[in-house]
């Protein structure tokens, strides 16, 4: 039941990382991979201040604000100098890993004696009150975290929706879905996607940041392969929800991350090794890429079938 609840909680979190890929990727139609760097580079601005010190919830909202710049430097590189947004992305990835390097002055930072968001949600019990869930004894202390957890997930996905219901939200779902029709209404397209990018990366520093203290330590490698994790939880989701609406999209983009989460929990249960589990971890995703296709056209051979 442990693992159950800690495989919740880091889906959950990951959650945040899945619904940045949701903008870049859905909404703004920005193939983005500063995903890799901005995640480390919020744990690691959380960590580094964690161990300075500083207030767990300052270091959590200083690490949204480095997401969020490294997210505005792929943005003005791919606008203002009008380099590929791949190339972008990867120009900003590739210097993050220095940067994170000198934030953190190390590869590896530990914070088990540091006082964390998560450390605090936990210290409201006892370590050894348990709860009776049928013939399970969960601990206290990781419900309260899930519960944290969750609420801070719900109040993101819902300021998330209300703001794309916006003016500035509706025209930045605009600038992806149609960039030349929104740039004749008289809006900077450079400045929005500048700002989606933000924003996305922000959310992306915030799971980094939750990561960090979830573990209880920061890594420079804790962004490998995160773009695809991104990518899979998002389509995951779309398959899952079935609809391209803005609200199901942010539910399915959180299942998926869920959902993903699970199999993987599962696999590594199950005995894989984990040297393999970007290799399955790219199979999941080859999977959730081919699955609706492969759906569609064994529905129309049925349907063919029946009406003969």
């Amino acid at each position: 039941m442990n693992l159950l609840l800690s495989t919740y909680a880091v889906g959950l979190i990951l959650a945040l990382l899945a619904l940045g890929v949701l903008i870049s990727f859905r909404i703004l139609a920005f193939r983005d991979l500063t995903v890799e760097g901005s995640i480390t580079l919020g744990g690691a601005v959380c960590a580094a201040m964690l161990f300075a010190g500083w207030n767990p919830v300052v270091a959590t909202c200083a690490a949204i604000l480095a997401g969020a710049a490294a997210g505005t430097v792929t943005g003005i590189l791919a606008t203002r100098f009008q380099i590929n947004g791949l190339l972008a992305g990867i120009l900003v990835m590739t210097a993050l890993y220095s940067i994170n390097l000198r934030v953190m002055g190390r590869s590896n930072l530990p914070l088990m004696n540091q006082q964390t968001i998560i450390s605090t949600v936990r210290n409201f019990t006892s370590p050894e009150n348990k709860w009776h869930l049928g013939n399970w004894e969960v601990p206290a202390q990781e419900v309260y975290v899930l519960v944290m957890v969750s609420v801070l997930i719900v109040a993101v996905a819902c300021a998330m929706h209300a703001f794309f219901k916006t003016n500035l939200g509706l025209a930045m779902r605009a600038t992806g879905d149609n960039e030349q029709m929104i740039r004749a209404l008289g809006v900077e397209v450079g400045w929005m996607l500048t700002l989606g990018l933000a924003i996305s990366n922000g959310l992306i520093g915030l799971a980094g940041a939750l990561l960090v203290q979830y573990q209880g330590y920061a890594d420079v490698q804790i962004g490998l392969g995160m773009v695809v994790w991104g990518l899979a939880s998002v389509i995951i989701g779309e398959s899952l929800v079935g609809s391209r609406q803005m609200g199901m999209l942010i539910i399915g983009s959180i299942m998926g991350s869920i959902v993903f989460r699970l199999l993987v929990a599962i696999a590594l249960r199950w005995g894989l090794n984990p040297n393999d589990l970007k290799l399955v971890t790219a199979v999941f995703v080859f999977a959730a890429l081919v699955a609706p296709s492969a759906g569609e056209v064994v529905r129309k051979r049925l349907g063919s079938a029946f009406a003969k």
